[in-house]
């Protein structure tokens, strides 16, 4: 049977109802989303006169709730247009549409025999067929479909989406005994396919896998701040990224996930475990008062952190466990943190820190670490089949850099079991047995093919094909050709990629002479080639520090010899014979943005952060970019329809001058950045899939470079309207003397100086109006303090 899900229904319209319901509509599924209907009316609906009869009474929880997800932040829907897929109504009233759906999702208040009567009103109402799920969170699947039709529960599962489900990877997808394996295959593909989710089968146990682990972890990081005598401030400044968490570590992430939320989860889990384990999830009585007093995070206001302003502006202040004041923030700094940070990678740091026996930071990791690889394993069997499962949950859904298996084979497995045994600690058999063969690994790796330990040997790890990961490819296949900022790589079927790998992949000659390089090998040996890399985002933009230390040492003819290597790049790029497709992500600023404007298609990712920075550090886009964004949204206007320059004008240089940066690939699309040739991934797993088949596709459809054209612009005239709306924001407070002089370099750019409105230009006459421009303010002390505050600070500076 061919399944497809092309409406669906969410019951319940709540945090995470409505987040599962956004999240829906982002993928492009019209979704009803019910609630309950109201007791009472509310003084607005009295005023008007309704009655709780009224459609807009009965409605009104969800059609609330539909409404507050265009204030929250960060936002859960990819562009203004995803509410619209959404159809709002109540449990009483609209269960009868339940028939035109292809998956119920049933996310109302956590007990059993609420859902147990919600679920008995989806069986009367349901389409035969059709697929229903519970987001619940600790609550047995099974027990809940009990005493349902035998056709629901062989379509019934639970489905498991994390806090906000547009931004947190991980879907737990938990069958029951009765559920179809069929069923339970294609919920997998579509949550991976089309939800865009890292999927992990999990078992009908309490809290499945993310939640239970990570609600140990942080109970245990907890009692052992207490047993230490550490503060919270000095715990999260080294349960981070220094180890391979969030830089929200422990306590700021409870902050934001809501204490009410996890005492709730931890209480769950308590309640259902026996003996040593029930004692684990006991909450402490200082987190018990917190809760009493309100103080829940973010959403109240405070929690283990307050923010308050002072006499030297806001102050980040920490709670005392001991008296529930709070003071001001501390960090921990030890010479094993120190030697930590001077480490490359995170395997590294970790090991560097967990070996440091007596160093207070040392001690610390090590005693949160310990008791979760130990719990870790004790649940391999009970919570989910085998150990990628239960990492990939980990790493998916709280963020971490590794989970518990990857961790503990960082540490090295030998050595580390050896010292908590040493310590009294008690290991579960398989762990012993494992290292009695000889094994010392959870992984092992071998001519690109990764294998785990399961069960006395080592099992071969499976990646859905739309996976292309480019460190196991670079050990299967030989690296065409490797500077210190980039790499090109053979992605099979006739298709090169260029990966970056320089510091936050920041372009500088290094990336410019290979983005060369590749056009030519491209043009001699492949089909097309693939832009794009697996880093932490696609690319920051130019090096900013070069350019810096270039203009303090007034090198500017070093500076317009990068800036007109990168133009002429870009350029070859734009006009090679084969195709040429950048397939951004995550932050793509700056020169990020420039390298995919000029491709001949982009293949973005859903989560597309792309904008024109430069004003931001006193500059304008030096690499082609302001002319590629104005050509792009000439292309973007309906044939047939008259081109009025001037607004097109005038939206760029908005765009570019006000330094807008999308919040997804949609809203990118929205921007102008994306045109009809160009598409987005939903799952950014596949996106160097997506991209190649991109390539593959224009290859095959006979791909031709675009032909050179001259391009009208608004000239002198137009030149003059962008200059007075940019003097109204000064004289209105909004901008300052700069950010006019920046201003007047961008609009003479794009209006292409001062010739007659409706000019022909080439493309050479506007970037070279656009590199003199750039080198021009390249040498104010103003944009040099921009450019050093960036750096230094990481935010833009207004002057």
């Amino acid at each position: 049977m061919t399944r497809k899900i092309k409406r669906a229904a969410v019951l319940g319209s709540g945090v995470m109802g409505a987040g599962i319901a956004a999240h829906l509509a982002n993928v492009g599924i019209p979704t009803l989303m019910l609630d309950v209907v109201p007791h009472e009316l509310n003084e607005a609906e009295k005023k008007k006169g309704l009655s709780l009869e009224d459609r807009a009474v009965r409605n009104r929880i969800a059609s609330m709730n539909k409404a507050g997800l265009k204030k929250q932040k960060p936002s859960p829907i990819t562009s203004k247009e995803s509410l619209d897929l959404i159809e709002v109504g109540n449990l009483t009233d609209d269960m009868k549409k339940l028939q035109e759906v292809d998956w119920v999702v049933e996310v109302v208040v956590e007990n059993l025999d609420i859902k147990k009567k919600v679920f008995a009103d989806v069986d009367r109402y349901r389409k035969q067929g059709g697929i229903i799920s519970s987001n619940t969170s600790g609550i047995s699947i099974e027990a809940m479909a009990s005493g349902c039709s035998e056709d629901f529960q062989k379509h019934f599962l639970g489905t498991h989406f994390f806090n906000p489900p547009r931004y947190l990877k991980l879907l737990e997808i938990i069958p029951t005994k009765n559920t179809d394996p069929d069923v339970l295959a294609f919920m997998k593909t579509f949550g991976e396919d089309v939800l865009g989710k890292g999927v992990v089968e999990a078992k009908d146990t309490p809290n499945f896998i993310a939640n239970r682990i990570g609600t140990y972890g942080l109970l245990v990081t907890v009692q052992e701040m207490l047993k230490g005598k550490y503060s919270v401030g000095e715990v999260d400044s080294v349960t981070g990224p220094l180890i391979g968490r969030p830089k929200s570590a422990t306590f700021r992430t409870l902050d934001v996930v809501g204490l009410d939320t996890f005492i709730h989860v931890a209480n769950n889990i308590r309640d259902q475990v026996e003996g040593k384990e029930k004692q684990m999830f006991e909450v402490p009585d200082f987190m018990k008062s917190m809760l009493e007093k309100g103080w829940l995070g973010a959403k109240s206001g405070q929690g283990f952190f307050l923010k308050k302003r002072g006499e030297k502006g806001s102050e980040i202040l920490q709670l005392s466990t001991d008296t529930l004041d709070y003071e001001p923030r501390q960090k921990l700094k030890t010479k094993a943190t120190e030697t930590a940070k001077q480490e490359k990678g995170t395997k590294r740091k970790l090991k560097a820190i967990v070996s440091a026996k007596g160093d207070r930071a040392g001690d610390l990791i090590w005693s949160i670490m310990k008791p979760v690889l130990v719990y870790s394993a004790e649940l391999y069997g009970e919570i989910a089949d085998d150990v990628p499962s239960i990492d990939d949950a980990m790493r998916w859904g709280f963020g971490w850099e590794m989970g518990p298996f990857e961790i503990w084979d960082a540490i090295g497995v030998k050595d580390s079991v050896e010292r908590m045994k040493s310590e009294g600690e008690t290991l579960p058999s398989w762990i012993e047995e494992m290292l009695n063969e000889g094994n010392e690994h959870f992984y092992k790796q071998k001519n690109g093919t990764v294998y785990y330990y399961d069960r006395g040997s080592y099992e071969q790890l499976h990646f859905n094909p739309k996976k292309i990961n480019l460190t196991r490819l670079k050990e299967t296949k030989e690296v065409v050709k490797k500077n210190s900022g980039s790499s090109l790589v053979d992605l099979g079927d006739g298709v090169l990629g260029l990966e970056f790998h320089s510091q936050s992949n920041a372009i500088g000659l290094d990336i410019i002479q290979m983005i060369n390089y590749a056009i030519d090998e491209v043009d001699r040996n492949y089909q097309g080639l693939v832009i794009g890399n697996q880093g932490k985002n696609f690319c920051v933009g130019a090096n900013l520090g070069m350019m810096l230390m270039e203009a303090q040492d007034f090198n500017f003819f070093e500076i317009e010899m990068v800036v007109k290597q990168f133009q002429d790049a870009m350029m070859k790029m734009k006009y090679s014979d084969k195709p040429v497709v950048s397939a951004p992500f995550g932050m793509t600023l700056g020169g990020g943005a420039e390298v995919c404007l000029p491709a001949s298609a982009i293949q973005a990712s859903s989560e597309t952060y792309m904008g024109l920075v430069e004003p931001g550090v006193g500059l304008i886009p030096g690499g082609g970019g302001n002319k590629e964004l104005y050509m792009k949204h000439l292309r973007n206007v309906p044939q047939g329809v008259d081109v009025d320059l001037q607004k097109i004008t005038n939206s760029v240089f908005e765009k570019i001058a006000m330094a807008q940066v999308s919040t997804s690939g949609e809203e990118a699309k929205e921007n102008g950045f994306l045109d009809q040739q160009d598409a987005i991934s939903v799952n950014g797993d596949h996106l160097l899939y997506d991209a190649k088949q991109k390539v593959l596709g224009l290859a095959k459809s006979g791909y031709k470079g675009p032909k050179r054209t001259k391009v009208p612009v608004v000239g002198e005239q137009g030149y003059a309207t962008m200059l007075l709306g940019a003097k109204s924001l000064v004289l209105s407070g909004y901008a300052s003397e700069h950010d006019l002089k920046i201003a007047e370099k961008l609009a003479y750019v794009l209006a292409g100086g001062r010739v007659k409105e409706g000019t022909l230009v080439d493309e050479q006459y506007l970037l070279d109006l656009e590199k003199e421009a750039f080198l021009s303010l390249i040498g104010e002390a103003k944009t040099q303090a921009r450019m050093q505050h960036m750096l230094v600070k990481g935010k833009p500076l207004r002057n």
